[in-house]
């Protein structure tokens, strides 16, 4: 096969290439004679047929075939022959081809690009830590209280902010029930804003057989669409009102939720929380080492793999938009402001991403099986009590499996480059842990720079 360059700009590389007429031809007859082996024509036995019978026979019927296996094996020899890393699969365009011709086609595709690894020890970085306050764990014991509350009932008390009414409810728009409008027996707990603003608020001062229409309008951005705006009426009956009952926090409270006293209780707690620190340290950590590497490294990034990017980017803020799900900073800047600030957030994870796959490559950076394993345990202890049915998930489902993947190789390269770059530990407030709106500051600038 001759192979000519058309074009070389930047990434972006086109080739020519030509399979005579003779290769062709050659190419077509090895397909019939597979044919032979097994064919059956009249008066003759399977695979006995004279030659020139089958050629004639199946000739017009394996030349797409053949033409297929022929581009598709061009294709590769030029990526090969030329040394080529494709950012995405090649484009392929036949310019001429008729039998007894020479197959000509053309493949255009960007190549992946050239990046020199440096030296990370040049690298700055500082690892923000805190320390657990007391008070954190105090709060974290009152939250775990709140959820482990029991209430009491009392007889003729009017529901307070706090206490909780068991009720009975139908809602209706213009006197029509509506859908998912109904319940009975729900306890619901005044001041927990679960209900539609405003539902709650009508029931305080209410007493067990009270009969209360309790009026409100569904907000604009109402899940249900045709529910969304609209003025509603509940006929709601208070059939219980219960107070919440003081936790004692003493070994029984904590032997109730699964601790042995509550000095362990308050260590376990203490040690979750410090590994939600530490989460949040290693994030502010990785985003430093990221905005370095980001200065420090300067190459061209395939076009292809940033517009691919970038309509991903862009179909999920269509749909946070549809659903009225952007966030605050996004609502106050216009379209336009956000297209181009999702056209420089491509560009970046694009540029990071082939960046990180370089240092792997370089580094020789595997997923091993315990690597696999450790990840899917730490997606289990997610959800307590529910290890089992999560470990049985990733069992049954190799989907899920390769999905881990990805994020594991990244985190082990991340690793690697922190394990030369220079990193000093510092102590913060949990308040700075936990701002990560601040400018990376301490992700100082190299003194080298790196191709």
């Amino acid at each position: 096969m001759k192979i000519t360059e058309l074009k070389s700009e930047g990434l972006k590389k086109e080739y020519k290439a030509v399979v005579s007429a003779a290769d062709f031809a050659s190419k077509v007859e090895e397909k019939i004679k597979q044919i032979a082996k097994t064919a059956k024509l009249p008066g003759f036995r399977a695979g006995k047929a004279p030659f020139e019978m089958l050629k004639k026979k199946y000739h017009d019927s394996v030349i797409g075939e053949v033409l297929d296996n022929a581009v598709r094996e061009g294709t590769a020899e030029v990526i090969s022959s030329k040394k080529l890393r494709p950012a995405m699969q090649p484009e392929v365009k036949i310019t001429s081809f008729a039998d007894g011709k020479d197959l000509e086609f053309e493949v255009v595709l960007e190549n992946l690009p050239e990046i020199k690894i440096g030296d990370f020890s040049n690298i700055n970085l500082d690892k923000y830590m805190a320390e657990v306050p007391a008070e954190e764990v105090e709060k974290a014991l009152g939250y775990i209280a709140q959820s482990h509350k029991e209430t009491v009932l009392v007889e003729g008390k009017e529901a307070a902010k706090g206490d909780v009414v068991v009720i009975d409810f139908v809602g209706s728009v213009d006197g029509v029930e509506f859908q998912g409008g109904k319940g009975s027996n729900y306890p619901l707990e005044l001041g927990s804003g679960s209900f539609i603003p405003g539902f709650e608020d009508q029931l305080i001062g209410a007493k067990a057989g009270s009969k209360v229409d309790v009026k409100v309008k569904f907000p604009e951005n109402y899940h249900a669409k045709d529910l969304a705006g609209k003025d509603s009426v509940f006929a709601v009956e208070v059939k219980e009102v219960r107070e919440p009952k003081a936790v004692e926090f003493n070994d029984e409270f904590a032997k109730s939720v699964g601790a042995k006293d509550m000095e362990t209780l308050r260590e376990d707690i203490k040690n979750r929380i410090k590994g939600d620190y530490e989460n949040a340290s290693r994030m502010k950590l990785k985003r430093q080492l990221l905005d370095a590497l980001d200065k420090e490294y300067s190459f061209e990034s395939p076009a292809s793999l940033v517009d691919a990017e970038y309509k991903a980017i862009v179909e999920q803020y269509e749909q946070a938009k549809k659903y009225n799900q952007l966030d605050a900073s996004e609502k106050e800047k216009s379209e336009e402001e956000l297209l181009k600030e999702y056209k420089d957030i491509a560009l970046r994870r694009v540029k990071l991403g082939l960046l990180l796959s370089e240092v792997g490559q370089d580094a020789k950076i595997s997923i091993k099986p315990e690597d696999i394993n450790a990840a899917i345990m730490n997606e289990a202890k997610k959800y307590p009590g529910q290890e089992k049915m999560v470990l049985d998930y990733y069992l049954k489902n190799k989907a899920a499996v390769d999905g881990l993947k990805a994020p594991i190789f990244e985190e082990k390269i991340v690793d690697y480059i922190l394990s030369k770059a220079k990193v000093e530990e510092k102590i913060v407030s949990v308040e700075e842990l936990y701002n990560f709106n601040e400018d990376t500051k301490s992700a100082k600038k190299s003194a080298k720079k790196s191709a």
